[in-house]
């Protein structure tokens, strides 16, 4: 099994099950770090935060293929959940230390001017650079 942070289409239940036939969704969370804009399709980029949920599932190569990662809409990546209480919290049931995000590549998804990483090359070490370099992490959204 693995846990994904979702913050679109597949925080509805009703499209989560046209896409998965094993799957279980899991608590509100918070991704803070990264802040959701749409476009073509909504990414992530540098920001606040964005709230989304939490999904388990061991059909990975079913949500590779719905979020293009062939195609490179989208890489997968991961990110820590916070540490202490909100972590316990947040992972119950699951009991992971990293979800998985999909995140778009904002030249395909028509972001290119509305999204700056902070490093220079292809999208997808721009993206890891910039993960490396802040405290991005998914926490429990108690609100």
């Amino acid at each position: 099994m693995a846990v994904f942070f979702v913050y679109g289409t597949l925080t509805d239940p009703d499209r989560v099950a046209s896409v998965l036939e094993c799957y279980r969704l899991g608590p509100p969370a918070i991704c803070e770090g990264l802040e959701r804009l749409d476009g073509r399709y909504p990414t992530l980029a540098p920001g606040r935060q964005t709230r989304g949920r939490l999904l388990e599932t061991p059909e990975i190569d079913t949500l590779d293929s719905y979020e293009g990662l062939d195609r490179g809409l989208y890489c997968r990546v991961s990110i820590p959940l916070s540490s202490g209480e909100a972590a316990s919290a947040l992972s119950d049931p699951f009991a992971v230390e990293t979800a998985n995000v999909y995140v778009g590549n904002p030249q395909l998804l028509g972001l290119e001017d509305r999204i700056q990483w902070p490093s220079a090359g292809e999208f997808e070490q721009q993206l890891r650079d910039y993960l490396d370099s802040q405290p991005v992490v998914i926490r429990p959204d108690f609100n």
